[in-house]
């Protein structure tokens, strides 16, 4: 058993309202040509514009790619990194959601190291060259992304979704400012909120979990379940969403350490075939995953609920899990959050994929950070039980 642990986060993190103000003052430390990466909606609602005027008025040049409109996906990456090598950008800044900061991470990387993206997966092809200097700066409280040595870039011409870690994906600076959330509608609150517990719980009970980490984990899990309601039916309420932005923060500090475990490995193929949103699709797994783990897990899970359950006293740990699942399940349902039949999958089509889906899951390496790791087998049947999964609670 090792004796030793590892831990990284961003160089630098600049958190709290109108903390976006000091992008110009940051941004300009990197360099002086910035490539902004975002997305259309981004664009409509000024948040563009407002990194415009802050690197600007530091007198840096700007050049833009605007189309990560969907989950990101090998051809972003390509088009915004042609648009890097011309404009010779020195500093990449990314604002907006997942799909907006991995496309970044990625061109950050590409940009000096070369390649296909698709060719640092699994440690394939090394970064060994400092990436360009990244600031990211989320909109959502939700992947934890500006945290993260992690990016998932969907493969188009095999529709996987490619899972890639290393140190150089990390951003340099991330700038979470709880007031860039409140043009967040309600169902992406909600999913993205969930993508954050997902986070926290699994790098919790994942076996490469260690106690810094596992600090960060119960900090985000107390953060997310006493205040995304909250901001899920009260949008306005900023003391809320900051305490949901750390949290997201945190969890995804946690999980780039300890990495994610089941659910996340069986999400990622949900959203490459059936193009379910990746908060979403985690979403829809988490209460029959942790239902599947549990007997594996009890220890850990019986810990998270002492954590955010008032009536705890005498109870064993079982009973104390079982509790934790029905609070989680609960909270999907209040949040309105979908099986795969109410968000619209095609029964028939679901389960003539379910094998690949297995397949890709487990090639993800996710899977085996699990307390109880599932065979192929068992990983299908889990599939089909989350189809029509019931979210009511007992």
């Amino acid at each position: 058993m090792t004796s030793f642990y590892q831990f990284e986060m961003p160089n630098h993190i600049v958190y709290g309202a109108d903390s976006l103000n000091q992008l110009g003052e940051v941004a300009k430390k990197e360099g002086s040509k910035a490539l902004v990466i975002s997305d259309r909606i981004m664009e409509k609602i000024g948040n563009v514009e407002k990194c415009t005027k802050l690197l600007q008025g530091e007198g840096m040049e700007v050049a833009y790619y605007l189309d990560c409109n969907t989950e990101p996906t090998d051809i972003f990456v390509d088009e915004a990194l042609a648009i890097c090598k011309e404009f010779k950008a020195d500093v990449i800044v990314t604002i907006g959601g997942g799909s907006c900061i991995d496309t970044a991470k990625a061109v950050s990387v590409v940009a000096t190291n070369g390649g296909y993206i698709g060719d640092y997966m699994g440690g394939k092809k090394i970064a060994e060259i400092a990436p360009i200097p990244l600031i990211a700066i989320p909109t959502t409280a939700g992947t934890g992304s500006e945290a993260t040595d992690v990016t998932v870039i969907t493969n188009t011409k095999e529709d996987i979704k490619m899972m890639i870690k290393q140190h150089a994906f990390l951003p340099k600076v991330a700038i979470v400012d709880p007031l860039l959330t409140i043009s967040a509608p309600n169902h992406v609150t909600a999913a993205t909120g969930i993508d954050a517990l997902c986070h926290a719980m699994e790098s919790y009970i994942s076996k490469k979990a260690q106690p810094m980490t596992r600090i960060f984990s119960k900090s985000a899990v107390q953060g997310i379940i006493q205040n995304i309601e909250q901001v899920y039916t009260n949008g306005d309420d900023i003391a809320a969403r900051e305490k949901v932005s750390i949290a997201a923060m945190e969890a995804g500090v946690a999980f780039s350490n300890a990495s994610v475990t089941l659910v996340h490995g069986m999400s990622r193929p949900i959203g490459a075939l059936f193009h379910v949103p990746h908060g979403v699709s985690n979403a829809m797994l988490l209460p029959a995953v942790l239902e599947f783990t549990k007997e594996d897990a009890l220890t850990e899970l019986a810990e998270l609920a002492e954590l955010i359950l008032e009536d705890t006293a005498g109870k064993s740990e079982s009973v104390l899990a079982d509790e934790l699942i029905e609070t989680v399940k609960g909270l999907c349902q209040r949040l309105a959050i979908p099986n795969m039949e109410g968000w619209g999958i095609n029964k028939e089509e679901f389960y003539q994929a379910v094998d690949k889906m297995a397949t890709d899951a487990i090639a993800s390496g996710s899977p085996n950070n699990n307390p109880k790791v599932p065979t192929h087998e068992e990983i299908v049947a889990l599939y089909k039980v989350c189809f029509d999964y019931d979210f009511s609670t007992k």
